[in-house]
């Protein structure tokens, strides 16, 4: 197999997921009100299958949930989403290097973004083969320039005050009472 996989940086404004997830498969960054509304009509049209146990949440109250742009997308999303578009998603996670990846397969080095193969074929041992090898480089690379966030414990200052905080609770809290949104995060 020729090429490489590269790393496209999705702004992370709660969508993230949803955004990722439509540009992997549509080469749309900006997918994710209609992901949501998949979501959303998928777990609508089965009660029983995306109960409250499920969920963590009455179906209803999920659907309402779900659409509300502030939340995070996680595993049930990754699931409804690959059956949605007939694949299996596989995301890797930076800090921890475990696998659960969308990525993109570049032929050469600089390669225009509509070049970029998103589905793999797998392996009866249900590997990617050499493209999961050149994934895990590239992930443990990410994983060594710490290029995620850890929202639990990452550092933020106040755009606004200059306050330091500790984790995404804090900055809530700090947001919540002052109004202020605009946080930067330490490195």
């Amino acid at each position: 197999m020729e090429g490489i996989i590269v790393r496209r940086v999705i702004p992370s404004d709660n969508s993230c997921l949803f955004n990722a997830v439509g540009y992997v498969m549509d080469h749309d960054k900006n997918k994710a009100p209609e992901l949501r509304q998949v979501i959303v009509a998928t777990v609508a049209s089965d009660p029983v299958k995306y109960s409250k146990v499920f969920l963590g949440k009455p179906n209803n109250e999920y659907c309402s949930w779900i659409q509300d742009s502030e939340k995070w997308g996680r595993a049930i999303e990754l699931a409804i989403l690959a059956d949605y578009y007939g694949c299996e998603i596989a995301a890797y996670d930076i800090q921890t290097t475990r696998c659960n990846l969308y990525g993109q397969m570049s032929p050469f080095e600089g390669a225009p973004e509509e070049f970029h193969q998103n589905i793999f074929a797998v392996g009866k041992d249900r590997t990617l083969g050499p493209a999961e090898e050149l994934a895990l480089n590239l992930l443990k690379e990410q994983q060594r320039r710490r290029s995620y966030t850890y929202t639990a414990k990452f550092t933020l200052h106040c755009g606004v005050c200059q306050i330091g905080v500790v984790g995404q609770k804090e900055a809530v809290e700090h947001a919540q009472a002052t109004g202020h949104v605009n946080f930067q995060e330490y490195r």
